[in-house]
């Protein structure tokens, strides 16, 4: 409103200026020109000295100078004074000339006209210039100026009031839009507003609640199918769990009598007794998935040497020190943790390592300021790094050939979300070397 209520009266004053100045300026040409165009018959060519006095005292301008070559009219302006552009403009051109110029801060209007032949319409050489004081022009001007901004700043206030008074109107549906677009962005996807009148502003509103409600009809059904889903997973694992129990107990039984059965017997046993053991793996992190999608997943912590509890981790699965594994595990670190989620990760880490990666596997243990930093680095071929950005993804498979491993391709994606339940996280990045696994812990609870 204040830019408008400006730029009006910036606009009133160019066009009130524009106007005095060019109804001034074109009678003050029209009337030098009609006194040259009566004079000019009674001039001859070349014109003498006398005849350009004469011609100037017949011109009523007593500032008006008539100028031929090196001859000029005792009356009139000193021709020094006219500017040095408008007389070279008037000695090239056949039409009236003229500029305004500010002297001192006083406006003055040069006028400067090229003398032409009645027939031939050349010009004879003769030129006329004259000068016209513009005080009282930029007087009725800054006049005129001041009476628009006064204007102005009294309706300004009266402007502004009616403008806020209107703006409010508009602008609380837009807020109430805006607040509620918001709250719909935050998940509360029962918001609807109520509509009023039937402009623009209440269409858009009629278009957001229908919105909103087909969105939350789609996320219900979503949400629903994902339940489902999860619920379904969860049952399927949970029932296969009492026959792997017993396929487990038949595998012991083939795998203690292996050697005494006949040898393609023998490699049916075992490859039924290893695909058991994956199996049995598979549904034991299905149900663990299964717990951290339903939200039931809970921490135990206790006070934990951490050094101590990453070398039990190893030992009891038969990853001793040595030239496999190498350890670097000070003691006295302890932080507030649950024993067996950190056991899962560690053998998830190293496990990975040890399979996909090549020895030496690196396992240290450090801390760094408020947090313990588990790092696991190995020395093999790496992660491709069109798969490092998603390998903590469910079933994510480094070679996209090998369809089966050993693993059930789930143990990374449980390692993050146990660090996550703990409120650290896990990152991987590749050292040149091979891969590097980070395992970042806070040491209290939050």
């Amino acid at each position: 409103m204040i830019i408008g209520a400006t730029a009006a009266a910036g606009a009133s004053y160019v066009s009130a200026r524009n106007a005095i100045l060019g109804g001034f300026q074109d009678q003050t040409m029209l009337k030098l020109r009609d006194q040259i165009v009566a004079y000019l018959p009674t001039v001859s060519l070349p014109p003498t000295q006398a005849s350009l006095d004469a011609f100037g005292t017949a011109l009523k301008s007593s500032n008006a100078v008539v100028v031929y070559h090196g001859l000029r009219s005792g009356s009139g302006i000193s021709v020094d004074s006219v500017p040095a552009d408008l007389r070279h403009a008037v000695s090239v051109s056949t039409n009236i000339q003229f500029q305004r110029v500010d002297t001192e801060g006083f406006p003055q209007f040069f006028v400067g006209v090229p003398v032409q032949t009645g027939t031939s319409g050349r010009t004879s050489g003769i030129e006329v210039y004259t000068m016209v004081s513009l005080i009282q022009q930029q007087a009725a001007i800054d006049e005129l100026s001041r009476t628009a901004w006064q204007t102005s700043a009294l309706a300004l206030p009266f402007a502004v009031v009616l403008a806020l008074l209107a703006a409010r109107q508009v602008l609380r549906p837009v807020r109430a839009l805006n607040t509620a677009a918001s709250q719909l962005g935050r998940g509360k996807l029962d918001v609807r507003l109520r509509v009023k009148g039937s402009d623009e502003l209440a269409q858009l509103v009629t278009t957001f609640n229908n919105t909103a409600a087909e969105l939350e009809r789609t996320v219900g059904t979503l949400r629903t199918m994902e339940s489902e889903a999860r619920r379904f997973v969860a049952d399927v694992s949970h029932e296969l769990r009492t026959p792997l129990a017993a396929m487990n107990a038949v595998t012991d039984v083939l795998d203690e009598d292996a050697d005494q059965l006949p040898p393609d017997t023998a490699v049916a046993a075992r490859l039924v007794s290893a695909e058991t053991r994956r199996l049995t793996r598979l549904v034991q992190d299905l149900i663990e998935i299964s717990r951290f999608d339903a939200g039931r997943a809970e921490l135990r912590r206790e006070d934990l040497d951490v050094a101590a509890a990453v070398t039990d981790s190893l030992a009891a699965r038969g990853w001793e020190p040595g030239a496999d594994v190498v350890a670097d595990l000070p003691p006295g670190i302890t932080a507030r943790l649950d024993r067996r989620r950190l056991d899962i990760v560690v053998a998830n880490l190293v496990g990975n390592a040890l399979r996909h990666g090549a020895p030496p596997v690196e396992v240290a243990v450090r801390a760094a300021g408020g947090d313990i930093v588990l790092t696991v680095t190995d020395h093999g071929p790496g992660i491709p790094e069109a798969v490092l950005p998603r390998v903590f993804d469910r079933f994510t498979k480094a070679d996209t050939a090998r369809a089966r491993s050993e693993g059930s391709g789930l143990g990374l994606s449980i390692a993050r979300e146990n660090a996550r339940l703990h409120g650290g996280d896990i990152v991987a990045v590749n050292t040149g070397t091979g891969a590097r696994f980070e395992l970042r812990l806070p040491r209290e609870a939050w």
